[in-house]
């Protein structure tokens, strides 16, 4: 198998980054078509919670779930059902992608609902 130069940065920033209960790791990963999020607690083993673009609540109400106006969709309703499960600080995973385009649309719409990282 061989490493991509995605999959070296991935490896590298996960040395460093463990999400707890207190601060869980917003976990992200992007698709050609879709995009997901994930709230994990690393130390626990437990994903606190998930969203895609592909799931039923975003059904309909885009044409591609690969493009940056999804991803602004998916972190304001990820940032408002992260905040009604009582998560406010996060740390943030990009796994191993560039912070631009869909990434840094996600994040921006997650802080701009009241996440913090």
């Amino acid at each position: 198998m061989t490493l991509t130069a995605r999959d070296i940065r991935h490896k590298r920033i996960r040395k460093k980054i463990i999400g707890s209960q207190e601060k869980p790791r917003l976990c992200v990963f992007r698709s050609l078509k879709n995009m997901s999020a994930q709230l994990v607690d690393d130390i626990n083993g437990k994903t606190i919670l998930s969203l895609s673009t592909a799931s039923k609540l975003f059904k309909g109400k885009f044409k591609q779930g690969g493009n940056v106006k999804a991803a602004v969709m998916l972190g304001e309703e990820f940032a408002k059902q992260a905040i009604e499960k009582g998560v406010k600080d996060v740390t943030f995973d990009r796994a191993g992608y560039q912070y631009h385009g869909r990434i840094k649309a996600l994040a921006e719409a997650c802080r701009k609902n009241g996440l913090k990282f």
